[in-house]
């Protein structure tokens, strides 16, 4: 059950991507809808894994992953449509690419090994998309631009976290080893 939900996010990334790209591609409320189905299945898919007893490391990839695919794809249509910067779904790929990698390599572990600011970069992904979904809502009509200027702002804050969040785990491997040295 888990899995067919992060599956459904899988599902409707490129939908959701080509609806915030293209603005004339999907009505606002059906590209809210998307939106929400997204997070509401990224809340969901681990509570149920858990509750179920199903939770696993491939879980969790396919999950992560998921979420990747999800926000990657949906800024850059983001971007494609200059809401946001295009550096920031390029700095997501990079992030995500050594967030697996390091988890595999450094950590020598079956699951993925968060750090914090990671952690909250991959929610805040969300909140520019979900603000661009509310954007195109006629009740926001006159506030449109005002929200379309906060997510180019909120991009750019991503952007810099998400650069931190890269450094950090890049000083991570220096970090355990000069703890280790300490110990000896």
């Amino acid at each position: 059950m888990a899995n067919l939900l992060t599956a459904i996010r899988l599902l409707i990334a490129v939908p959701t991507a080509l609806g915030i790209g293209e603005i004339l591609l999907l009505s606002p409320t059906v590209l809210l809808i998307l939106v929400l189905v997204a997070m509401l299945t990224d809340y969901y898919d681990g509570k149920v894994a858990r509750f179920t007893g199903s939770a696993s490391p491939r879980g969790q990839l396919f999950d992560h992953s998921t979420d990747f695919v999800f926000v990657t794809s949906c800024l850059a249509g983001a971007a494609y449509a200059g809401f946001v910067t295009p550096i920031l779904p390029v700095l997501i790929v990079i992030a995500f690419s050594q967030y697996v990698l390091d988890s595999h390599y450094f950590y020598h572990e079956k699951q993925l090994h968060m750090n914090r600011l990671g952690r909250w970069n991959g929610i805040l992904y969300f909140v520019p998309i979900l603000v661009l979904a509310c954007a195109g809502l006629p009740v926001f009509t006159e506030m449109a631009s005002i929200l379309t200027a906060a997510v180019f702002v909120f991009a750019w804050l991503l952007v810099l976290s998400t650069v931190l969040s890269i450094l950090d785990r890049a000083m991570a491997p220096l970090n355990i080893h000069v703890h280790d040295k300490k110990k000896s």
